[in-house]
């Protein structure tokens, strides 16, 4: 039998980057962007930037950040990354109130519904938990420490969430898994009790939603992946409701008489509040797609693609607001080899993301020009740094975010010889002089 084909990890760290990422107060106050290590902040109902205040000593954050997110109420705010930092920030202040070293470089975050909790992923698999017991607006925590609540065996998480009502806490990885765990009353002793296990996917599981609507409060699980897929699950028993395969949509190219593997890969997922609407990001697609979405019949269907015109843009990264009608989106990686540009990010809106059918006219999603985006110039050059950037930028870029996603999440083929190499070079094998 053929061998499959070894791919050398180590020779591909240059083209690690990190996509940009971009997160959405529920109040629609603030919008965050990251790119790289720098964590930009717009606050929308002031009209102005604002500026980050950490007591600790160096910058924000060292290295790529790979997560970001608020918490349900807004009061809270998390970023982390590849410098092993968890930074707990006052969503009001801005001030940062607990910084919390992780044993590996993090993958995901997500706090718990009731802002008690802050859990986040490493690339070993372990999901670590933070109690915020005595968060007070106005101090900054005592240094507390993490516990490690369940883990993945040795696979990347990529994606952290939690259920509409609080109960369970869901994970997904680069093996193809989703995992249901129940959150315990005292997590910090551990999540033991595994309410369901997801699986169908066929690819890595990038990203995690959840849609619900008044006759469905505890809503419904939607998990995007690199086998092109969307999928709607029931979380409590695991079963798999639909699946939308939308890499069609993706304007998929032949390359040397085959399809190119995993070019059609879900990026990054974001539902409307009342559940009708999932926008899909996919990594060849230069635009959004919108599903339908119907509980009742428990089923995804597509609805339209909202093309992105004006340059290559190819979103990474999507969020939206409880209260608003505004698709948040933007692409750009940490620093391009090969470019000199002080900005590679891109920030677009789509206004009509909201209650309706988006086949009516009444609710058409729009794509707002540069001088219609909430917040305007003075945003743009906040969390972009410039309104003009060359086109071939992005287009390096959104290859760049390719080949990341590939070699982070891909698993790789090694041969024997390989294996036990890289066995005997481990770095916990090694001994400390």
């Amino acid at each position: 039998m053929e061998e499959p084909a070894i791919e050398e990890g180590d020779n591909h760290r240059d083209v690690e980057v990190a996509p940009a990422l971009i997160s959405v107060h529920p109040d629609h106050k603030f919008i965050v962007v990251s790119i790289g290590s720098d964590l930009r902040v717009f606050d929308l109902q002031g009209g102005c930037s604002v500026t980050l205040v950490d007591d600790s000593s160096g910058p924000l954050h060292k290295d790529s950040i790979r997560a970001i997110r608020f918490g349900a109420e807004g009061k809270l705010f998390v970023s982390a990354g590849d410098d092993k930092l968890v930074k707990i920030w006052n969503a009001n202040s801005w001030h940062c109130i607990s910084t919390v070293c992780s044993e590996k470089r993090v993958s995901a975050v997500a706090i718990s519904k009731d802002g008690l909790f802050v859990c986040f992923a490493d690339k070993f698999g372990v999901v670590w938990a933070l109690n915020l017991d005595g968060f007070d607006e106005n101090q900054v925590l005592v240094e507390k420490k993490a516990a490690p609540v369940l883990a993945h065996y040795c696979s990347i998480i990529t994606s952290l969430e939690f259920s509409l009502d609080g109960r369970f806490i869901i994970s997904a990885d680069r093996d193809f898994k989703i995992r249901v765990s129940v959150f315990p009353k005292k997590p910090l002793d551990g999540a033991h009790e595994i309410q369901s296990f997801c699986l169908g996917h066929t690819e890595f599981v990038s990203c995690l939603a959840f849609v619900c609507a008044p006759d469905y409060p505890e809503g419904f699980l939607v998990s995007g992946s690199g086998d092109s897929t969307v999928r709607l699950w029931d979380i409590t028993s695991g079963s798999l409701l639909d699946t939308c395969e939308v890499g069609s949509q993706a304007g998929f190219l032949e390359s040397n008489g085959r399809e190119e593997e995993h070019y059609s890969a879900v990026i990054d997922l974001c539902t409307t509040p009342d559940g009708t609407l999932v926008a899909v990001a996919i990594q060849s697609l230069q635009g959004i797609l919108l599903l339908n979405c119907d509980l009742s019949a428990k089923s995804l269907s597509i609805a339209k693609v909202v093309s992105i015109t004006g340059g290559s843009f190819i979103p990474t990264s999507l969020g939206t607001a409880s209260c608003a009608e505004f698709l948040w989106m933007v692409t750009g990686v940490s620093t391009l080899h090969g470019f000199d540009s002080h900005s590679l990010a891109r920030v677009r809106v789509i206004s009509g993301f909201r209650i309706g059918s988006p086949d009516s006219v009444e609710h058409e999603p729009t794509m707002l020009e540069d001088d219609e985006i909430p917040g305007g110039e003075k945003l743009l050059e906040k969390l972009q740094g410039s309104v003009s950037i060359e086109n071939k930028v992005f287009s390096a870029a959104a290859e760049a975010v390719k080949m990341a996603m590939c070699n982070l999440l891909i698993k790789k083929q090694y041969s024997a010889d390989k294996r036990e190499f890289r066995k005997r070079t481990r770095n916990d094998k090694k001994i400390k002089q």
